[in-house]
């Protein structure tokens, strides 16, 4: 508690060292809060949906999957999707027009990534998977790759983007 108390209290005089103007510190923010919560979720369906699943019948994975696919499209984590590519493409946008400032680009790089991975890996699966009878076996292992790599690139699209915050340059 003492390190998030500290960090809440020293994070208005490093934005402002930073030398960010107001748009460009909440299109910061947005994005890293954005990254992380959308790979908080990736990661604990990673680490608790996937395997979770696993042990049961192909056709109740199939019915739980789809039931959690139509759950996701809706306006909580649909704001936090794409209010987190908006912000990644506009931070590219500001960097690479700007003061380039690479761990900004690279962050923005990370969760634009991991939006990508989404929109061509996991939704086509998901599409695949809501009509017909898909095969489980072939679906799960494919899909969770790709859970995996946009967890990892959203997390560290949050991190990468915090840390920005406090760099100067």
């Amino acid at each position: 508690m003492d390190a998030i108390r500290l960090t809440i209290q020293t994070l208005p005089a490093v934005v402002l060292a930073s030398g960010m103007n107001s748009f460009e510190t909440a299109t910061v923010v947005t994005a890293a809060a954005c990254a992380g919560v959308a790979g908080g979720v990736y990661f604990s369906f990673s680490a608790l949906v996937l395997p979770a699943l696993r042990t049961h019948a192909a056709g109740d994975a199939i019915a739980a999957m789809r039931a959690v696919n139509v759950a996701a499209v809706r306006a909580p984590f649909m704001l936090v999707f794409f209010g987190g590519a908006v912000s990644a493409a506009a931070i590219a946008v500001v960097e690479l027009v700007g003061d380039t400032h690479p761990a900004r680009i690279a962050g923005a790089a990370l969760a634009l990534a991991a939006f990508g991975i989404t929109v061509v890996r996991n939704v086509p699966l998901n599409n695949a998977l809501a009509g017909g009878s898909p095969d489980w076996q072939r679906f799960e292992p494919r899909w969770r790759r790709a859970n995996h790599a946009r967890a990892a690139a959203s997390i560290l699209a949050a991190v990468v983007l915090g840390a920005s915050l406090a760099d100067a340059s």
